[in-house]
């Protein structure tokens, strides 16, 4: 199978039964989807049980998937369709954000004072994403933490490109009356 066979062709493979076109996929995928599913969970746990979900629907739908270049979107859609049903069944919103584990070299970094405010600052914008409402959390996430452009988002929530710029632009605001002006820590 060639390396630069895109996700379109992946998908009309895996739609014809062949196995490695979609466990390609998933190895391409698997990482950005885990990504954004802990950034609407707050639960590793839950998110990499979502991935998993978020596969066995994107291996059974191949057969009706339009192959137009809009993979990504589409896979993203499945991922935050099955994240907001699971929080609608919690019915408690979560947002932690990830970050992987740095370790101490023992080099001139920051003390334990810069330490521990750098620490509070997180845990301030942590709660304060948490307090956002499900849409421009997700669109947040979907734009800022995994680099998505605006035409992607909105085709990844169904909604238009002024419709994802509105949502961004108010959780700012939120975060930023939230934090006291801080806001722009993300």
């Amino acid at each position: 199978m060639p390396r630069t066979m895109d996700d379109d062709a992946l998908m009309i493979r895996t739609a014809e039964g062949e196995e490695a076109a979609f466990r390609l996929l998933v190895q391409r995928w698997e990482r950005d989807v885990l990504s954004f599913l802990i950034h609407m969970l707050g639960s590793v746990e839950e998110a990499e049980d979502l991935v998993q979900d978020t596969f066995v629907q994107v291996f059974r739908k191949a057969g009706s998937y339009q192959a137009v270049g809009m993979f990504k979107s589409w896979l993203f859609r499945i991922a935050g369709n099955l994240a907001r049903s699971r929080l609608r069944r919690r019915k408690v919103l979560r947002w932690v954000r990830f970050d992987p584990v740095v370790h101490d070299t023992g080099g001139a970094g920051p003390g334990p004072h810069e330490d521990l405010e750098h620490s509070q600052r997180e845990d301030a914008v942590r709660a304060a994403l948490s307090r956002l409402p499900g849409r421009q959390r997700e669109a947040l996430a979907l734009h800022r933490f995994q680099g998505m452009r605006y035409k992607e988002v909105a085709e990844a929530m169904n909604t238009t490109v002024p419709g994802v710029e509105s949502l961004i632009q108010r959780a700012m605001a939120a975060l930023r009356e939230d934090l006291g002006g801080k806001g722009d820590q993300l």
